[in-house]
């Protein structure tokens, strides 16, 4: 590795640990003072307060491993432009694609540890963390099963969903059983689909069963919608289904097909699935893009011109690529081309400012 290379590597890195040790700690900060409330009024413990915030850190480091990536790079150039150190270095003959090949290395390097941990990492501690949440903070029912098929446990009752679909508020699949004080079984009712309105679910195409009298003597009536107020709502559901970052790609792989093999609409899935690959190559593209702008600048331009820049770049890519997945989510694009078509045009971009610096 020659001296450059060497020196460019060094000084990203020690600033890329000073700007997320930065970032992670105004996020935590932030999030602490929103939710301390929350964990007061129902006396959770500090120590279980503590473990929550802990455990939601690998999330935030792989939201804003980007960003932090891209400042980075922007401050070290943007520094060494103020020093006319890259002026110097371009009279010597040293072209942008040489002062590239460190920041491409670093890039790719940063892509895979960023893959590695959404793999990896955070699917157990968001898990863990959305546990602590869920259940001690916002007391929700209790949940059996954390996958497709959710079971949750109410007031003498006891409900189970074989699939629900948190952008249309649909369930599909539901058995509601209620008991009496001493546990037997009362009333049933099972439902096709159900929809949320005005605070009530409608159930359609729905068989309801009541029990009477010692031996449980059945009374079954059909109905072809049922009004139904139920122990849950569309934002508890959201809850309780399992969340695609605490799935791992092999995960909500399969989560796809046993969705779609039961005749679901698996689009949201399949969205986040293109995602986990799409968003981790995000670093490659801002390592590109923070190198073209810093050596395109003019000499004297130094860290309030850099972090400008980054700042406002960070800002354009979150906003573009949360629109594009937002379209995926409401089928208005493919999912591949919802997950991937930010990460495009931002590369065509950082190719333009790598030749504009040339």
């Amino acid at each position: 590795m020659s001296i450059i290379n060497k020196y460019l590597t060094q000084e990203i890195l020690k600033l890329f640990a000073v700007v997320l040790a930065l970032v992670i700690g105004i996020y935590v900060i932030v999030d602490f003072f929103e939710k301390v409330d929350d964990f007061l009024e129902r006396g959770v413990p500090l120590t279980r307060a503590i473990l929550f915030f802990l455990y939601k850190i690998p999330f935030i480091f792989s939201q804003i491993l980007p960003v932090c990536v891209l400042l980075s790079v922007l401050v070290v150039f943007g520094l060494m432009n103020k020093n006319n150190e890259i002026l110097a270095l371009k009279s010597s003959g040293v072209s942008v694609y040489h002062l590239f090949k460190p920041i491409l290395i670093l890039g790719i390097i940063f892509s895979i540890l960023l893959f590695t941990l959404t793999e990896v990492v955070v699917p157990i501690t968001m898990a863990k963390a959305n546990v602590i949440w869920l259940t001690e903070v916002r007391n929700e029912p209790a949940v059996l099963t954390r996958e497709r098929n959710i079971w949750i446990r109410g007031n003498r009752s006891i409900t189970h969903i074989k699939f629900y679909h948190s952008a249309q508020k649909t369930l599909m699949g539901l058995t509601l059983s209620h008991f009496d004080p001493n546990f037997k079984l009362k009333r049933r009712i099972d439902a096709e689909k159900g929809v949320f309105d005005n605070g009530r679910w409608i159930l359609s195409n729905v068989m309801e069963q009541h029990l009477e009298g010692k031996y449980g003597k059945s009374q079954m009536k059909f109905h072809e919608t049922l009004s139904e107020k139920l122990d849950f709502q569309p934002d508890d559901l959201k809850n309780v289904a399992k969340k695609s970052e605490e799935m791992n790609y092999a995960e909500l792989k399969e989560l796809i097909r046993k969705v779609e093999a039961e005749g679901y609409d698996a689009t949201v899935y399949k969205v986040d699935l293109n995602t986990k690959i799409a968003f981790p190559l995000v670093c490659v593209i801002m390592c590109m893009i923070g190198t073209g702008i810093a050596l395109k600048g003019k000499a004297g331009e130094g860290l309030p011109a850099a972090v400008a820049y980054g700042v406002g770049i960070a800002f354009l890519y979150w906003i573009f690529y949360s629109f594009c997945v937002s379209l995926g989510y409401g089928e208005m694009l493919p999912p591949f081309v919802a997950a991937w078509i930010a990460n495009i045009v931002f590369l065509c971009l950082g190719i333009y400012t790598l030749l504009g610096a040339e």
